[in-house]
């Protein structure tokens, strides 16, 4: 399939990146949207045909190379607000011309709001109690609406936390900052971002238009256990740990809200519909191949922590 038709990568950082290797390594091209002259060399370097333009801009999208392409839409909302601008940038701008193929959009399980730490399937209703969740449901509800009206297979991939090589949280345990206490850290929920990439080609070639994926390695575990392991992995010290009433007090927003909204994702419909084998099911299997593959230069990304 994916030699058969080219790909466009809109937000193309370190999972565009994967992605668009596992593309070309079986024949296929990819062009990736490109913000300015670095993000062009960047993506150059990697082999990505660049493409200028600024989802925050709409004047500079007139010329989106969309025609019968598959399109992996990666890029995050804007700051601030409950609506996802660069989204409705995007759908207005490719509302012009010959439509995609089809559009994988890379959404996150945060649009489930705080679940009581209740198993959550793709049925769950959606209940954003944050305004970056209520912007990634807007995104959602926007490129649902934009595909139905053009004719386009729309897909929306709720992905968990992302950790990998190059993703660790080095600065946060460098730093010292401190942990909930293991007895009170609800269940957080995460995936392996090479397998996060296996399953945007999944979902590209199998997924029918309209279809919903929880997407993680189905195995909570809690953001202390987490932090701790890799703290041992990197032979620094476990980070201290304090109980939520000081947490509430010193921690910022996101973490805290990843603590209090909880829920455990079930990934069944994932692993069933997509066919997907994980090449890392659990958190022990990645952290072994980030050993495997840990090097100076990807100590010093500080990547998703998981929810």
């Amino acid at each position: 399939m994916f030699r058969e038709s080219e790909s466009l990568i809109v937000g193309c950082g370190d999972v565009g990146v994967r992605v668009a290797r596992l593309i070309q390594a079986v024949g296929g091209s990819v062009v990736g949207l490109a913000r300015s002259a670095q993000s062009e060399k960047r993506l150059q370097s990697s082999a990505i045909e660049p493409v200028a333009g600024n989802l925050d801009d709409l004047s500079t999208l007139n010329d989106l190379p969309l025609a019968d392409r598959l399109v992996f839409y990666l890029a995050p909302p804007p700051g601030g607000g409950p609506f996802d601008t660069r989204m409705r940038n995007f759908c207005a701008a490719a509302s012009h011309g010959q439509p995609p193929q089809k559009v994988i959009y890379m959404s996150t399980s945060g649009v489930y709001g705080d679940c009581g730490g209740q198993w959550v399937t793709e049925e769950t209703p959606v209940n954003p109690q944050t305004s970056r969740a209520e912007r990634r449901v807007d995104a959602e509800r926007a490129v649902t609406t934009w595909g139905r009206s053009q004719g386009v297979a729309v897909v929306i991939l709720r992905v968990t936390g992302i950790y990998g090589p190059g993703r660790l949280p080095l600065a946060r345990l460098q730093q010292g900052h401190p942990l909930l206490r293991e007895d009170q850290s609800p269940p957080t929920n995460r995936i392996h971002a090479d397998d996060l990439a296996q399953v945007c080609l999944a979902a590209a070639e199998k997924a029918e238009d309209g279809a919903i994926f929880n997407i993680s390695d189905g195995q909570p575990g809690t953001m202390t256990q987490y932090f701790n392991a890799m703290a041992d992995l990197l032979a620094l010290p476990r980070p201290p740990q304090i109980d939520m009433e000081e947490a509430k007090k010193v921690m910022n927003p996101m973490m805290l809200s990843y603590l209090t909204e909880t829920r455990r994702m079930d990934n069944r419909k994932m692993i069933e519909n997509l066919g997907v084998s994980l090449q890392f099911p659990d958190l022990d299997a990645g952290l072994k191949n980030i050993v495997d593959q840990l090097d100076a230069p990807n100590m010093g990304y500080l990547g998703s922590v998981g929810h």
